[in-house]
């Protein structure tokens, strides 16, 4: 383990490394449930989906943990996969089978710019105080998912958003079904920054345990109802179908290559490169930050490697049979318990194929359970927020738009966009662009930006 994976060179034990990836990969079980649905919705059989869902996570987090030696983990991304299944499939009418040979095609454009360093070259351009506040946007933004899959925080016709109303779920009569989950989340939250603070070891994982298990004495109580009709599942692992592995065949090798040279092909899978690459590099930018992993420039070694990884992912993924396979912004939860290795990864590797045999038991770990971790984890890396320099405006402000983009957005990559623009045209504007050494890359990157959002 040592000579693989460096352990004393980074400060680490393996207890403190295999804690690390069961946290992470817990934070992500949910990939395992909601992917599936996702997917299903295009047409896609799920069962096929779940097993590609899980073998597609575990090569690209397997790839990720000997290619690069960084314990960020693989699986297929969310937002990606809504708009796989409801853009492209339903709101334009394309077959899935299309959608899958715009993925392949996009993951291998991703890996020949990973090999000629375009995406390092993007990621070494981006200045520190973008890649501090993309540390603390994604820390919003985690928490803002996390409070979302708890339903603490729902969509409000007046506000957007707003709190949950437990005085509208006595009334309706959802407060055993909906409004006891929303109450366990709140507490899971409490006991997850409590042992936080007492600094036990694995806290993050084990206040997704304690909820869950929480959780369950409710059901068994009656204090919480299951209505699977309403989304609401036992929270006990459901054994009725034995241990067997959902067939791959009705996805696997599916892709449709039929329509590769039209317009509305390179323009879907031009949307797919574009999202995968800078979720892709704000999440290794915010976690590497936040685990100190960049270097006194403020590159990430290695980076070549995890770049690959994650290109590579994307093929086989589609190959087997499911949406753009990403690296998860909830390897931030991992890295928060210590992991600094692929040690990490490797282990949410091997617990991605063991979950194809106990597909139950990761199955049922509601998500009220994981919210209290997403929001514990937002806290931590929003904590990168204190290493930007708040006197410089033109680093500030820029900054600041880039962390309230991410979770006002809903996307890490739209977060992306706005910070590299702004920071080129205020610091332009302002005359401090000579002062400020703008890189050519950060002009070509601004353009392309605008571009995007003016075709696209």
């Amino acid at each position: 383990m040592e000579k693989l994976f460096k352990l004393k060179e980074n400060h680490t034990t393996v207890g403190t490394e295999i804690m690390a990836g069961v946290t992470t990969f817990m934070t992500m079980a949910y990939i395992l449930a909601v992917n599936p649905s996702v997917l299903s919705a295009a047409g896609m059989d799920s069962g096929a989906v779940f097993t590609a869902t899980a073998l597609a996570s575990f090569v690209g987090t397997l790839l990720m943990a000997l290619l690069s030696n960084y314990p960020f983990v693989l699986a297929p991304g969310m937002g990606l996969n809504a708009y796989f299944a409801y853009t492209v499939v339903l709101s334009m009418g394309y077959s899935w089978q299309m959608a899958l040979a715009a993925v392949f095609v996009e993951g291998l454009i991703f890996a020949v710019l990973s090999l000629t360093n375009v995406r390092e070259a993007i990621f070494n351009a981006i200045p520190m105080s973008l890649k501090h506040a993309v540390s603390a946007g994604i820390g919003l933004f985690i928490t803002f998912i996390g409070l979302q899959n708890a339903k603490i925080v729902v969509n409000n016709d007046a506000t957007l958003v707003g709190l949950y109303s437990f005085k509208n779920s006595w009334a309706n009569g959802t407060f055993f079904t909906e409004g006891i989950t929303v109450v366990l989340a709140l507490i899971g939250i409490i006991i997850t920054a409590v042992l936080l603070i007492k600094k036990v070891k694995g806290g993050i994982l084990w206040g997704i345990l304690i909820t869950w298990l929480l959780g369950i004495i409710c059901q068994f109580l009656g204090l919480y109802v299951p209505d699977a009709a309403a989304g609401f599942y036992s929270l006990l692992p459901d054994f009725s179908n034995g241990l067997a592995i959902p067939s791959l065949a009705p996805t696997f090798m599916k892709m449709d290559f039929s329509v590769v040279f039209t317009m509305d092909f390179l323009v879907i899978m031009f949307a797919f490169l574009f999202v995968d690459m800078f979720d892709t590099l704000g999440t290794l930018i915010g976690v590497a930050s936040k685990a100190d992993m960049l270097d006194e420039n403020g590159k990430l070694p290695k980076i070549k490697g995890a770049l690959m990884a994650d290109s590579v992912a994307t093929s086989v993924g589609a190959v087997f049979g499911t949406s753009t396979t990403t690296t998860f912004v909830e390897s931030a939860s991992g890295v928060a318990e210590g992991g600094r290795t692929g040690l990490t990864a490797l282990t949410a590797a091997i617990l991605f194929a063991l979950s194809l045999f106990l597909s139950p038991i990761f199955l049922a770990i509601p998500s009220f359970a994981t919210a209290a971790a997403l929001v514990m984890v937002g806290f931590l890396m929003m904590t990168s927020v204190t290493k930007i320099d708040f006197s410089d405006y033109t680093e500030a402000i820029p900054a600041f738009i880039a962390i309230f983009a991410m979770p006002f957005m809903y996307s890490i990559s739209e977060g992306i966009a706005l910070g590299v623009i702004s920071f080129v045209v205020i610091n332009l504007l302002s005359g401090k662009a000579k002062e400020k050494k703008i890189s050519i890359l950060m002009y070509v990157l601004a353009v392309l930006f605008i571009l995007k959002y003016v075709i696209l």
